[in-house]
Parts: structure tokens; sequence; C-alpha cells
């Protein structure tokens, strides 16, 4: 051996005294109750052994791991002998494990970091809480949830992170802790995290949280964004239940972000295109189109021509004859309908629609089909103070005038001449495609008695007629043809000794009179007749007659011719009987 090996083994030799004189001295370090690392060098079904340096393993009771172990895990002890009489060292893991919490608690207490727990069972105003290692703590309830909690039960057993508010209260243990400002400041971060780093239109999961009647709520992992209604199909929606569900998880894009306001805004439509961009490759005016009723109002119902394409068809665009009040008695929700494009703003995204248009119009023939002349049996269906409107065809009426319905009536209300449902013959008078209005007529049917009258019965010729009321001013006489005219109390006597007043008393309904005719307007269906002009006329003409007697030597006197007319005002039956017949016509 050369001098160099010796001295080499003569170092390496010093070196190994030199360690193992450092590690005994270490083990003599170690007191009882210390806290030491080792690692698991071997598991059996009962037992962990435990390399913590010294001379002999320690053994762990397997029960006092939470999972069995794997060789080579560090472990974390308490030294609780280092030599029994047996020669073993004795440690202690649960021991080990109580000192480690109770460091690990007030650390976490101190710097303001979470701590695990499990939720175990519901107490008065909160929960018991097992933070591991045997200790407990309280969990208040408004402190559970960063909302209100209406069902405790459903967080029962649920392991989550806490912070620490109380450990010790009046010297002893009372640990309190808050569940909730953890959770708001995990949201917080995460919330600040995604207005910094998500741009618009990232596609990002979610899970449907709650609905409004714009929307529904998306829970994108403790703070929501908004999926307005408008966004959820390029289509109609109505209830925002129909196209997303409660709990469900859904990915969205995101459209809108407002860091201030904290707002955020998400689609589900902007995955596909907008269909108003390729509206005018498939639609033109006049187009006829086959859509879906999506929604009825007060003025029209809205039709969808395809997802994300509604037009308004507008209730005056639904029939060309029909009076539609509502258009829920012309259509209904769900209606598959054809219709027309009468015209659409791809900038406001609106297409007007019509539903009449798909068909014939009637009143582009109505003139060749109701001719003006044209005499029809046709059912009353309405009646107003005015007239009563008569149905010509479905869809189509004319317009009875009250003016129209007789020659010689003054007619109030038709309703006291005609009902509802009675069929009548009328006359068609004039037809106004434009304005869609037909003009019918009754009285049109016969001759108008007031021209037959006018023809032979002229001004100063006396006729005979009955007393069909009598009013403050006059008395009104029908005569022959049905026409009624006004003889006016002045005119009812020629006795200048009675007044007219007095004169009116004489006079009752159904009294025969013969009268001579004042003035005659057809036109204006007015007629004014006259007794005391009658009565003048009549002395004239016995006058006359005297005067011709006289010159044939008859013996009849102009006292004779006096008194045999009565100065009542109203003619005898003698007098009407000797009365010439053709006196009438001059």
């Amino acid at each position: 051996m050369t001098q160099m090996e010796v001295e080499t083994d003569t170092n390496s030799g010093d070196i190994q005294s030199q360690l193992q004189e450092e590690y005994l001295k270490s083990l003599e370090q170690l007191e009882e109750g210390q806290l030491i690392d080792g690692h698991v060098i071997q598991v059996t079904p009962d037992q962990v052994f435990i390399d913590v340096g010294y001379k002999s393993e320690g053994k762990i009771p397997i029960s006092e791991f939470a999972a069995p172990p794997k060789i080579g895990d560090p472990v974390s002890v308490i030294l609780v002998n280092k030599e029994n009489k047996h020669g073993e060292v004795i440690v202690s893991k649960q021991k080990a494990d109580v000192k480690l919490f109770w460091k690990n608690l007030r650390q976490a207490f101190q710097d303001h970091t979470p701590v695990e727990g499990i939720i175990e069972k519901q107490v008065k105003g909160g929960f018991d809480i097992n933070l591991g290692a045997q200790v407990h703590a309280f969990l208040p309830i408004s402190q559970s949830d960063t909302q209100k909690v209406d069902k405790p039960e459903g967080l029962i057993g649920l392991k989550t992170k806490m912070f620490v508010e109380r450990i010790y209260s009046d010297g002893k243990v009372n640990i309190v802790v808050n569940r909730r400002k953890y959770m708001e400041e995990e949201i917080g971060s995460k919330q600040k995290d995604f207005f910094e780093n998500t741009p618009i239109g990232s596609e990002i999961t979610g899970v449907v949280k709650s609905f409004t009647s714009f929307g529904a709520f998306i829970d994108l992992g403790g703070f929501d964004g908004l999926l307005h209604i408008n966004d959820m199909s390029w289509g109609h929606v109505t209830r925002p239940k129909d196209f997303v569900k409660k709990g469900q998880e859904i990915t969205v894009k995101v459209i809108r972000i407002d860091p201030e306001e904290k707002r955020i805004n998400l689609s589900l439509k902007h995955f596909t295109d907008d269909p108003w961009i390729h509206f005018e490759d498939k639609y033109q005016v006049n187009s006829i189109v086959k859509g879906r009723v999506t929604k009825l109002t007060d003025f029209g119902a809205f039709i969808e021509l395809e997802e994300g394409i509604e037009g308004l068809a507008h209730i005056s665009e639904f029939s060309w004859v029909k009076k539609i009040q509502s258009p829920g008695q012309f259509l209904s929700i769900g209606d598959e309908v054809e219709c027309m494009i009468l015209g659409y703003d791809l900038q406001a995204g609106r297409v007007s629609l019509g539903l009449k248009q798909v068909t014939a119009n009637p009143w582009t023939s109505i003139m060749e089909k109701y001719p003006v002349g044209t005499r029809l049996i046709r059912k009353v269906v309405k009646i107003t103070s005015a007239g009563a409107f008569i149905e010509l065809e479905e869809g189509i009426d004319g317009f009875l005038h009250n003016d129209d319905i007789s020659w010689t009536k003054k007619i109030k209300h038709p309703d006291r001449e005609i009902t509802v449902g009675q069929e009548l013959e009328i006359m068609v008078l004039t037809v106004d495609k434009g304005s869609r209005n037909i003009k019918l007529g009754i009285k049109q049917l016969s001759e108008d008695p007031w021209r037959t009258f006018a023809a032979v019965y002229k001004t100063g010729s006396h006729v005979e007629g009955e007393v069909s009321n009598v009013t403050d001013f006059g008395v009104f006489v029908k005569v022959p043809g049905g026409i009624e005219g006004l003889i006016h109390k002045t005119n009812l006597s020629e006795n200048r000794e009675e007044s007219p007043e007095e004169a009116l008393t004489r006079f009752h309904v159904g009294d025969k009179i013969t009268a001579v005719v004042l003035e005659l307007q057809p036109e204006k269906q007015k007629a004014s007749f006259s007794i005391k002009d009658y009565r003048k006329k009549v002395q004239r003409d016995e006058i006359s007659r005297y005067m011709a007697e006289e010159e044939t030597g008859d013996s009849f006197t102009l006292g004779d011719v006096l008194k045999s007319k009565g100065e009542s005002g109203r003619e005898t039956e003698t007098d009407r009987k000797e009365q010439d017949p053709g006196s009438a016509s001059e």
C-alpha cells in the first residue's frame, strides 16, 4: 500500500467517525414531545412504519391515516418516547396532526388565509364545521354563502374553504369561521380576471342560474352574465324557459362587457349569422311566402318566415271584405299561413306582410256583379240609428239609409221597421269600389208617390184627406198616395173672429177634411194645405154658379148657397157628395 493510499483510507475513516458522532449528537438533541419529520418505509394492514432517523422505526396504527399511505410518503410525528422497555421508539401521528393543526390555524388567522373544513351538521344559528384534528368551529348561517340560504340542509357534508374570524373568546377556544367572505374574495378575483382577460367574442361555459321576464342569468363561476331574451335566438322568443333550463350547463358567446358596471352580456344566437344579411337573396316585394304565426296583438299578427326573420301583418291586411275586430278571430298562434311581402326595412329588421293579397279582391269586379238598379233579396245583419247593413255576400255589406226605406214615412230609427235577420227586397243605388261603399234602397222599388201626387194635384187644386196628427202649430193630413202635408193653424178657419188656437181645438186625429194645395215640393217631400183657402175657393165657385143660374132663371139664391155650407171649417158629407170629382184635377 502506498503512502497516498494510506492517507486516503485514514481520511475516510475520520469522516465516517465524524458523521457518526454528529448523528449520535443529533439523536441526543431529540426531546420527547418534539415534532419531527419522517417517511414511510413499510405499510402493513394494521400499522405503518416510519423512519424518523433513530436507531429503530416508529410504528403508527394505520387508523390514524385518512387513507393508507405509500412507501416514501413524508409523515410528521411527535416523539413520545425515545426508547421504551423493548428498545423501541414511540411516535404519534395523531398528536403531531393536532400540533400542526393549531400551528396552521393560528397562522391562517394571522395571515388571513383560508382553512378547509366539512360542514358537518346544522346547529342553532348556523352550522358545525369539522376542521380536522377533532377540532370544530361555528359557521353562522348569514356567513355561509353569498346568497340567502333557503335550504340549509343542502350544505351538509360540503367540504369547503373558509376564513378564520376568531379562535378564542374569554380565554377559551371558540372558533368562528366565515365562508361568505372567502367566496366573495374568490369571486372578486375570478371576476377581475374575467374582465381583464376575456375578449369580446369569446366562447365561455356557464350554468343557467335564474330567469327574469327579459332573459336568464348565467353563473360564470360565482358572478353572473345576462343572456337577454333577444340574444337567445335570431327568431322570436316568447319565454326564456323555452330555450334554456335552470341548472343547464351551456356554452355562450361574450358580446358586451362593461367593467365599470360589472355587466356581461352573453349570446346564443351569435353562433350563427344574422339571417337579415341574406334576406334579399331569398325574398322580394310581392313574393308569396309561407310563415308561422308567433304572436297576436291588437293591431295585427307577427309571422315568422324563418328563424330570425319575422314580419308584421297589420289587421287591415287580413281580409279584403271582412271587418276584423281582433286578430284572434282570424288567426291562432302556431298557424301556418301564406302571405305576401309588401315591403321591408333591412336596417330596422322589419317586414310588412299581407294575408289578403294572396286571394282575389272581390271589390275589383263588384260593379259588374252588382250593377246599379239590381234587385236583390238579402238579409239584414246590423242596424244602426242611421240605417241598416245588409249582407250581399260573405264580407260584403250594403247600407240601407233611413231616408231610402220609405217615400212617405219619416224613419227616426230603422228598428221600428226592420229587424236583424229579416230578408228584404232591396235595390242597388250606387257602388263605389274605391271607398268600398254600396248604397241600397227599398223605396226605389216603387214609384215616388210625391211625384205621382204632384202630377195630379197642382197648386190651388183641392184634395181630400184625413187628419193624422195634431200639433201646437197645426194639423198633419194624410192624402192620396200616403203622403202627408201640413195645414198650419192659421189656415184652419176663415172666420176672423175665431183665433187659430180656437180653430185648432176643433180638429182630431181621424177627421176627414177637404183643403186646397198651397205649396208642393216633391224633391223635399213637403206639402202645405189650407182649409181657409178651400172655403174661399168654394164660395167663389158657388157665387160663380149662382150667377150662371140667375142667367137661366133658376130660383136658387145666394143666401141659400151660403147657408148650405157650414162655417165650421169642415165639409159635411153632403158637401163632399156634391163636389165635382173632376175638380180635383183643376
